[in-house]
């Protein structure tokens, strides 16, 4: 199979080294020349300088697979690339967009006589060595297509991968995959602060954490991450204690309002990563003011400036 792939970050670079490893025909464009030459000596893909000779160097039907930024990158490469190709072409969107987007998208191609797939990716740098999870939506059709790759990209040929269902059901699958995470992340970071906060017991968090990856109903891939953070004494201390949002856990708890579906700990998890940046600090005073208001409750002063 021909794959062209476009977009060489953390997760495309990776993915094309897996295709290639499969024995599937890359021909790649980023928008930094150097990336896509340094990927080309490795791995054996075919470089292409710009959008038109990727499309140029494709047999058609072409497949093309985007791995960009969602939003403004996406849609901006989208508004160039697809003038440049022909009825019966078929684009995958890998970005983490909000599905809206993509049933949009969707009915764009299909009335120019393009195909159209949202493909969630999920596996971050591990994919290259252990595949991706991949959730897709779209067309039966334009997924036989793609399978090839897909069974390339994926665990396992028979297993990691799933057609959801029509446009934007790949895109809706991930973003609820997306906000669970968030969940069981915000989870285990307050477990192991519970931990912290009881120094006289003297608990070994790393040796906790690599007991409850064997057997504990709580072991995941997560508790794999934390168990080899917790072996490193510095690895806190490396990072502040600011934690950003990617946009689905947003999208979901919206779409729980939109829909009347509680999401209690999907809503409270991302407001703790708001809550990590700061923003919460003019409310968090006010509340001290208002204890020392109605109470005489004191109040602490502000940390003196550096």
């Amino acid at each position: 199979m021909q794959l062209g792939l476009i977009g060489l970050g953390r997760m495309g670079g990776n993915m094309a080294r897996r295709l290639r490893r499969g024995g599937i025909e890359v021909v790649a464009w980023n928008r930094d020349p150097e990336v896509t030459a340094a990927l080309a000596t490795e791995t054996g893909l075919q470089a292409a300088g710009d959008l038109a000779a990727l499309v140029a160097a494709l047999q058609p039907p072409r497949c093309l697979w985007l791995m960009l930024p969602a939003g403004d990158a996406t849609e901006s490469v989208l508004a160039e690339l697809v003038p440049l190709l022909a009825s019966g072409d078929l684009l995958v969107d890998g970005a983490n967009a909000h599905y809206r987007d993509s049933q949009r998208r969707a009915r764009d191609c299909a009335a120019r006589g393009l195909g159209f797939v949202d493909a969630g990716v999920s596996g971050g740098v591990w994919g290259l060595d252990n595949g991706y999870a991949l959730m897709f939506g779209g067309e039966a059709a334009a997924i036989a297509a793609l399978r090839p790759a897909i069974e390339v990209l994926a665990p396992a040929p028979d297993a990691g991968w799933l057609h959801c269902g029509p446009a934007g059901a790949g895109h809706f699958v991930k973003m609820v995959h997306n906000a669970i995470e968030y969940g069981m992340m915000q989870a285990f970071a307050e477990g192991f602060a519970l931990f912290d906060a009881r120094p006289e017991f003297g608990l070994d968090q790393a040796a906790i954490a690599e007991c409850w990856r064997h057997g504990s109903v709580v072991r995941s891939w997560l508790l794999d991450l934390i168990a080899d953070f917790l072996a490193d004494p510095a690895a806190l201390d490396s990072v502040a204690p600011h934690v950003e949002d990617s946009g689905e856990g947003r999208w979901a708890v919206i779409e729980g309002v939109e829909l009347g579906v509680p999401t209690p700990v999907i809503s409270l998890a991302l407001a703790a990563r708001f809550a990590s940046r700061g923003g919460d600090d003019f409310g968090h005073r006010l509340l001290a003011l208002m204890r020392r208001g109605f109470g005489g409750h004191a109040t602490r002063p502000t940390d003196p400036a550096p």
